[in-house]
């Protein structure tokens, strides 16, 4: 239907409390991008916070959306979000109620390669310790992010015990003497897919990874920096804190890597 016409009840979870997980994935070439991935991580989200949704059947209706929005074959973003449905607002998860689904997509040409080169800022992270959920209720990204925009950045690094474990809608890398450093999957992350794609890539390039936290203290020791994420895909980071730390960007690895990504893009 019409996103005008779309209503969803005022006592719905999602809306209440964020009670929700969601999915972003990226069709390119007429396909969509590590589809399957994707939709795995979107199952395992439900899991763990015990919503029973058939998430194949969700996927079944991709083709009539695209087709409803004129973007079949077309190079688009597809959104989408499944809450735990409409219920008496109490905290604790209702019984037999029905989960609300929803899915939208819109027009988007993601570039060949990521040119631009990404200015970032740090801060504490001030989240709860589950972030390996791609869950709705967002607050704390979307306060990170704001606090980036004011800092005329693109992306806020959070800090959590004295390490660099993430940013607040991508996942961040480091390199150092050619070694590619990235913080472990956990639940102070989210294992992005385009983290996970980048990992894949380097595994076979043949480039030394170190998947550990890189502390904040030692960010202007490194000799390349850069973020990943769906509609990000690799960018080079040349400023943290408003300090050019960074002396080629994007580095010599960096570029290899985009240029593998761009490749592998091209190949599915």
């Amino acid at each position: 239907m019409d996103a005008n016409a779309a209503m969803i009840p005022v006592f719905d979870r999602g809306f209440i409390f964020g009670d929700g997980i969601y999915e972003v994935m990226a069709q390119i070439n007429g396909r969509f991008f590590y589809r399957e991935a994707h939709i795995n991580r979107l199952k395992w989200c439900l899991e763990q916070i015990h919503i029973d949704v058939d998430v194949d059947e969700l996927e079944q209706q991709i083709p009539a959306l695209l087709d409803a929005s004129d973007l079949s074959g077309k190079d688009c973003l597809l959104y989408m979000q499944v809450t735990r449905g409409v219920a008496p607002r109490q905290h604790s998860y209702p019984n037999n109620i029905q989960p609300t689904v929803m899915m939208y997509a819109w027009p988007k040409t993601l570039p060949d390669i990521n040119e631009d080169h990404a200015s970032v800022v740090t801060l504490e992270d001030f989240r709860w310790s589950r972030c390996d959920i791609k869950m709705t209720s967002l607050l704390g990204n979307v306060m990170a992010n704001e606090h980036a925009k004011k800092n005329h950045s693109y992306e806020t690094l959070f800090i959590r015990n004295g390490l660099i474990t993430e940013a607040s809608h991508c996942n961040v890398f480091f390199v150092k003497d050619d070694i590619v450093y990235t913080h472990p999957t956990g639940p102070f992350i989210l294992d992005g897919i385009t983290r996970i794609v980048v990992l894949e890539l380097c595994d076979k390039l043949g480039i030394g990874v170190r998947q550990e936290g890189v502390p904040a203290a030692e960010i202007t020791n490194m000799d390349e920096a850069f973020l990943t994420g769906t509609s990000t895909q690799v960018l080079a980071i040349k400023e943290v804190n408003g300090a050019a730390c960074f002396e080629n960007v994007p580095g010599p690895v960096t570029r290899i890597l985009q240029e593998a990504f761009l490749k592998l893009k091209r190949s599915l």
